[in-house]
């Protein structure tokens, strides 16, 4: 299990010895490298003294940045306050640096034989920070930030004679880069961005193959065929008149959540911490990200601010005239972990966890079913997801062990979240075994919620699970779910803003639907304080009633489930609502594919 992005081969291959180099241990490598600059070129005692300090002083910051950027990789992935003061040392360095090059340039170059590659081999650690500190604390301004660098690189054109080097080493480096940068533009929803870096990237890789006879050409082609996979998996394009393609965001905006009605009485509990987790079988991914992964990502987050008005230095304390604001919540970001290294992430939110704040599981993984019948139905006899695949042979969804007196060892069954609900607990589960969670127990009275993806849908629906779950889709996007699932590919710019204006007042009513239900466990009514958390149950609400409403969704099994289970009555089949869902497809004029009315179907 990795950090999205945080991967051994995203880290310098020079290792840097564990402890602190001393100043005299810097002059002499530099007195060796001075030697070896000056060997073809005249005597080294021509050096004048500030020039030679230039490049002690250059190599000594290059060293230290280079020990500290390694050192990254020793911090421990679980847990928000350790590492900020590494990261703040090692920002200051890097800074430091970088400001150092430029202002000796000429000195450098004349003197030490600085490269072009190198500064931009600087810029890309710079980028690469800012991009981790993003991971660390899930603020989208450092994306911006990552962004800068990395399109300084190449406008600059920093890589651009390292093809002419014969070291296939120099051009993996520019390889990673490019790979680096198409994560950040994918967060970033910079789409167009993205695709002339990937026929950049292509271009690169043809040329690396086919000057050097290396042995990783499948792997970078196959980066190639990740990423194009993934900037294709959204199912309706929104078009401008002139049929280019408008990139949409879907991070929480101001207008995004349904404001509280004045003395509405929810809970105030925040959602401060989020665990996603992917393991689904053949899912588009990229860099450990799968499409379920980043889109729930991009639905508890705010846009991104710009980071130089807004904030200092990272590891900094903030300003004080910097506006108050909602943070986003802390996000972990799990692709395929083992139990245990689940299990850790688990306990490290839990323990940190801030009074009067939610902890939120995201799981879209393949289904574990139960094999056999127990004489006892507890919290560990109906199966629960698979989170990481080890050994065993997947065949579609269906996961069964040979073995039938073992159970999977990294299935996540209910009864193992038992122990952090003795905090509040917010749960969304993707998978064809969802319904495993129905079976929790609050045993400590705290709230608790759990959201529950359909276990199949309609062989009539056209299969995209491989361009991710149709659930986490309504979650994160649902007016483009909503025109799939209703034959649509593609819609006008003017059409979609209309629809997702008319979207808002459907989240608007669904909310007061749920606040004035006179029957609704009081759990959802805690976690509805939270604008994420609100945004979240609302799109659930609007999921499972357009799929009620659905003229081929018509088993049970085709429709989201809830732990407690909602009001039907008041909710997700109020005749007010549906009447909505009808009013938006007729909008869309697929008014065809709804029934006009399903209370008596029930």
């Amino acid at each position: 299990m990795e950090l999205v992005g945080v991967q051994g081969e995203d880290l310098p291959t020079v290792i840097i010895q564990c402890e602190t180099p001393s100043k005299a241990q810097h002059f002499l490598r530099t007195e060796f490298a001075l030697k070896e600059i000056m060997s073809s070129g005249g005597a080294e005692d021509d050096i004048p003294q500030g020039e030679r300090k230039t490049v002690t002083d250059f190599c000594y910051l290059l060293d230290k940045s280079k020990q500290l950027f390694n050192g990254l990789r020793d911090l421990p992935q679980y847990g928000q306050k350790q590492w900020q003061s590494y990261f703040g040392r090692t920002f200051d360095v890097y800074t430091k640096l970088w400001k150092f090059q430029q202002q000796h340039r000429q000195v450098l170059d004349n003197r030490y034989g600085l490269k072009r590659w190198q500064i931009g081999e600087i810029a890309s650690k710079i980028g690469q920070l800012y991009y981790h500190y993003y991971l660390r604390t899930s603020e989208t301004s450092y994306l911006n930030e990552a962004f800068s660098f990395y399109s300084a690189i190449r406008q600059r054109s920093y890589y651009s004679q390292v093809n002419k080097e014969d070291r296939p080493e120099l051009v993996v480096k520019k390889l990673r880069y490019y790979a680096r940068f198409i994560v950040v533009c994918l967060l970033l929803n910079k789409m167009d961005v993205v695709k002339d870096l990937v026929k950049e990237l292509s271009d690169e890789i043809e040329d690396y193959t086919h000057r050097f006879n290396t042995e990783d050409q499948v792997e970078w082609n196959l980066v190639l065929q990740e990423v194009a996979a993934f900037i294709e998996a959204d199912p309706v394009m929104v078009l401008n008149d002139d049929n280019t393609i408008v990139i949409t965001s879907n991070r929480l905006a101001e207008t995004g959540a349904p404001l509280l009605e004045q003395g509405m009485i929810v809970g105030q509990l925040s959602l401060a911490d989020a665990l996603i987790i992917g393991n689904c079988n053949n899912q588009v991914k990229f860099s450990e990200l799968t499409v379920d992964m980043f889109r729930m990502l991009q639905a508890l987050e705010r846009e991104p601010m710009n980071l130089a008005s807004q904030m200092n230095k990272p590891g900094m304390q903030e300003s004080a005239d910097k506006p108050t604001r909602r943070e986003n919540p802390h996000k972990y970001l799990l692709y395929k972990p083992t139990f245990s290294q689940l299990y850790t992430f688990l306990a490290a939110s839990f323990k940190e966890l801030p009074a009067n704040s939610v902890l939120l599981i995201y799981l879209s993984a393949t289904g574990v079913f139960p094999t056999g019948r127990s004489d006892s139905e507890g919290p560990y006899d109906f199966g629960g997801v698979l989170t990481n695949s080890n050994r065993d042979i997947i065949n579609g969804d269906a996961i069964h062990k040979r073995n039938q007196s073992h159970k999977e060892m990294h299935c996540l069954h209910p009864g193992d979240l038992y122990p952090f609900t003795r905090k509040p607990l917010f749960i969304i589960v993707d998978s064809s075994n969802s319904v495993a969670y129905k079976n929790f127990t609050n045993l400590f009275g705290q709230p608790l919620v759990c959201l529950l993806s359909p276990t199949a849908y309609p062989k009539a629906l056209q299969d995209q699970s491989q361009r991710g779950s149709l659930f986490t889709l309504f979650l994160n996007n649902p007016l483009m779910a909503f025109l799939f699932v209703s034959g649509l590919s593609s819609m006008r710019r003017g059409l979609w803003e209309k629809c997702q204006e008319y979207l808002r007042k459907i989240n608007r009513d669904i909310a007061q639907l749920l606040t004035h239900s006179r029957s609704i466990d009081q759990a959802f009514l805690q976690f509805f304080g939270d604008e994420f958390l609100r945004l979240l149950l609302t799109r659930f609400i609007f999921c499972s009633a357009t799929m009620r409403m659905h003229k081929i969704f018509r088993e049970t099994r085709n429709y989201p489930e809830s732990y407690p289970q909602l009001p039907r009555d008041e909710t997700v089949e109020n005749p007010h609502l549906q009447k909505h869902i009808l009013e938006l497809a007729s909008i869309l004029d697929v008014r065809n594919v709804f029934l006009e009315s399903t209370i008596d179907d029930y």
